[in-house]
């Protein structure tokens, strides 16, 4: 058994690399499994002891992360299966678990801590017996909120850091009907990030599905360019996923979600666009429900809020805000025409992050709920997601040319 041992100062970030030298290596697979028979995350006297066995030894780093406390463990690239729904954790200092890919090569595995606790020690030992395994010894200690504070604001190491928001410069040009509509299609969630799951169904599937069709069926209809936030079950950050938008030179944003309420009943697809106050309590919770899946998956949006809001108040009221809104209006208007249910209100306002770009017109539509029986029967269905698809393809359609009309009128 090789062991290799990283002994931290209260924070200290570790980059390890898990290969032990002068040895030869087992033959490896393409793609690292986690092993959940050997793993748990216990309770040891005041301290949490992580233990997480993989198929094979694989770089990786361990670092905390605050607001909320988390411990953030990543590694190159592991198989996690169904750990987040695995009884992973027995500690009650863990809150939550969550774990998937982040980026293309790397996996994540975040534990949402009751408080502050730095990383005391961590090591990787390999099997030198002949199977390759590994496995990952982490022991977490309570410590203050400032050391806490300090050691999850350190940066990331240079080259680690996920592409930065595209800078936020002067309002592009409206689109005027002679080009090719641009439009940027953004399936909410997707890895480490699901969503809603219910039973085997996962909102980031579901929403990637019906965001491939859409795609396919706009460009048949002729006269649209099309982007994806992402094509793949892989973490987006909602920065990046506005970055996206805008280095596409994006006329229209629209973003695909299938989400749950924990308390009550709803059903029927929801139209939202953007304002600071919700129409409702229930808009209000589901913002913050998106919003804080990104920051449990190790993305803090709060540096970037100051610079968006701004701009929302001075650009996005005065023009974009009401095309967002007649752009609902049409969404709402050509999906009732084609016989699917919609949630009343139709139309609702909320503080989501990922439609808050102050010069693109954006908007959220809900598919439906996967709490409701019948609209997970309904969002399974092909039938039902090409009668959607469908619909928004009209919807986009006659809102483009309604807002090429106007941009013409506001020129002369």
């Amino acid at each position: 058994m090789s062991r290799l041992v990283a002994i931290f100062r209260l924070g200290f970030l570790a980059w390890l690399l898990a290969a032990p030298l002068g040895h030869a290596e087992p033959a490896l697979s393409a793609l690292a499994r986690f092993e959940p028979r050997a793993s748990a995350i216990t309770d040891s006297g005041g301290d949490i002891a992580v233990r997480l066995a993989i198929s094979q030894p694989v770089p990786w780093r361990v670092r905390v992360l605050d607001h909320p406390a988390r411990l953030v463990v990543d590694f190159r690239e592991v198989d996690w299966g169904d750990v987040s729904r695995m009884s992973l954790s027995q500690s009650r200092h863990i809150k939550a678990l969550r774990a998937g890919p982040l980026r293309p090569g790397w996996s994540r595995l975040v534990l949402e801590l009751d408080g502050p606790f730095g990383v005391a020690t961590a090591e990787m030992r390999t099997d030198q017996g002949g199977a390759g395994g590994a496995v990952v010894h982490l022991r977490l200690r309570p410590e203050s909120e400032a050391d806490f504070a300090t050691a999850a604001a350190r940066p990331d190491p240079p080259g680690w850091s996920l592409p930065k928001p595209a800078q936020i410069g002067l309002s592009k040009h409206r689109q005027t009907g002679d080009h090719p509509l641009m439009v940027v299609i953004d399936p909410g969630h997707g890895g480490i990030d699901p969503g809603a799951v219910y039973g085997k169904e996962h909102e980031a599937d579901i929403v990637l599905a019906v965001a491939r069709k859409l795609r396919e069926a706009l460009l048949r209809a002729g006269g649209f360019d099309v982007v994806m936030t992402r094509d793949a079950d892989v973490f987006v950050p909602l920065e990046t996923r506005v970055s996206v938008a805008r280095e596409a030179g994006a006329d229209l944003f629209l973003s695909l979600h299938a989400d749950a309420i924990p308390v009550g009943h709803a059903t029927g697809a929801t139209v939202y666009t953007l304002s600071r106050k919700a129409t409702n309590r229930a808009s209000a919770l589901l913002a913050e429900h998106h919003n804080r899946d990104d920051l449990l998956s190790g993305v803090d949006l709060s540096g970037t809020d100051d610079i968006v809001a701004g701009l929302l108040m001075s650009m996005a009221q005065a023009d974009n805000m009401p095309r967002s809104d007649a752009f609902a209006r049409d969404l709402v208007q050509v999906i009732r025409h084609a016989g699917i249910r919609m949630h009343d209100p139709a139309h609702e306002e909320a503080d989501f992050a990922v439609i808050r770009s102050p010069d693109i017109p954006s908007a959220l539509l809900e598919l439906g709920f996967l709490s409701s029986p019948r609209d997970r029967k309904r969002l399974e269905d092909p039938a039902w997601q090409d009668r959607m698809v469908a619909a928004i393809v009209r919807g986009i359609r006659a809102w483009a040319v309604k807002d090429a009309a106007q941009a013409a009128l506001l020129r002369r």
